[in-house]
């Protein structure tokens, strides 16, 4: 079964994005709309990228003389199965393969890479046209949005430093220079709030989604408070990365839902959260206590709880219920600098 979102589209080049066979002489040129069909799917933050059998330097430097070399990251250009690129694709961006779109002129083409990844949206490219009215595509347009593909590239600049990097991996993560900001999340953080709950799923401790109106709704009542953590570094920033919910009595602090980007993955900014709300609980003598839905592609975030203190205290099928354990020490990350909601943005529920 394909994700409900396409989180890229990955494109074919002849007869495809522009008119014509390239191998066959130059001069080629975008087929009509295809400039403000990429332009408009960047702008909604969907990631492009191309899969042709081509030579790779005549079709770069074609694309770059097109205009739109900028938009497509991660370029396969080669004689290899187009199933293969499309693989190696979602690998090199770190999504699932569900959540690629393959468009080409062909039928042969897609067939094999439906063949292979029936999970795959296969489109043919005379239907283009319509592409941008598919449920699959349609979103809001959030900041964070408009800028993933920058941020995709300095994920890239990250990887190539830390490949670099000769030393012990808590210096390469203080060389970063790293600052986490958590902060109560503000009504200009609900479309990227309702985004993260659709877009993550790796890095979810629950699984739970909220529509922009439902957060709304959980942040006008007094028993509910919903955090928003952003993270910068010496590359730039990576956006709001995680979410927070948690449901608050006098007696007890739960968290329902606990998210994070897995741009942030190795850089213990989950345990950085984690200690917060510890913190924060410990003084308002209130318990800490979490939910955990297992699923297929999550068991890292229930290590993060475990990492953090947490133990598991029922079973209430199918989520089970974490306490953080009494008395624990409470330290952050040398390599993190925080900026952290002030002592009144947490308060136990009359």
């Amino acid at each position: 079964m394909p994700s409900e979102l396409v989180k890229c589209v990955v494109w074919d080049l002849d007869d495809t994005v522009w008119e014509g066979i390239l191998s066959e002489g130059p001069g080629v040129k975008l087929r009509p709309g295809v400039r403000e069909l990429i332009e408009t799917l960047d702008e909604r933050g969907i990631l492009q990228s191309i899969a042709s059998k081509n030579d790779e330097k005549a079709a770069l430097d074609e694309l770059e003389r097109l205009g739109i070399r900028q938009y497509f990251l991660v370029p396969h250009v080669s004689w290899q199965p187009k199933s293969a690129l499309v693989q190696s694709i979602a690998e090199r961006l770190n999504i699932g393969v569900d959540t690629l779109m393959f468009v080409d002129d062909s039928a042969f083409e897609r067939a094999e890479v439906e063949f292979v990844h029936p999970q795959v949206r296969c489109v043919d490219s005379v239907d283009t046209p319509d592409l941008l009215d598919r449920p699959e595509l349609t979103r809001p347009v959030t900041e964070d949005g408009r800028a993933r593909r920058t941020l995709y590239l300095q994920a890239e600049e990250r990887t190539a430093y830390e490949q670099s990097f000769a030393g012990p991996q808590v210096e390469f993560l203080r060389s970063l220079d790293m600052r986490l900001t958590v902060a109560v999340a503000t009504p200009e953080d609900l479309e990227r709030a309702a985004e993260l709950t659709e877009r993550t799923h790796q890095l979810n401790t629950t699984g739970l989604t909220f529509s922009k109106a439902e957060l709304r709704e959980l942040m006008a009542r007094p028993d509910q408070t919903l955090l928003v953590a952003r993270l910068t570094d010496r590359f730039g920033t990576y956006g709001t990365i995680g979410l927070t919910l948690v449901g608050r009595t006098a007696e007890e602090w739960r968290i329902r839902l606990f998210l994070m980007s897995c741009r942030v993955m190795g850089r213990n900014v989950g345990g950085a959260i984690l200690r917060y709300l510890a913190q924060t609980a410990e003084a308002e003598q209130v318990r800490l206590t979490a939910d955990f839905r297992p699923t297929d592609v999550n068991k890292a975030m229930y290590t993060v709880y475990r990492l953090a203190g947490f133990k598991k205290t029922a079973v209430d099928s199918p989520v089970r219920v974490l306490e953080m354990a009494p008395g624990l020490p409470h330290t952050y990350p040398d390599y993190l600098a925080l900026s952290l909601p002030d002592e009144n943005a947490l308060r136990s529920a009359p």
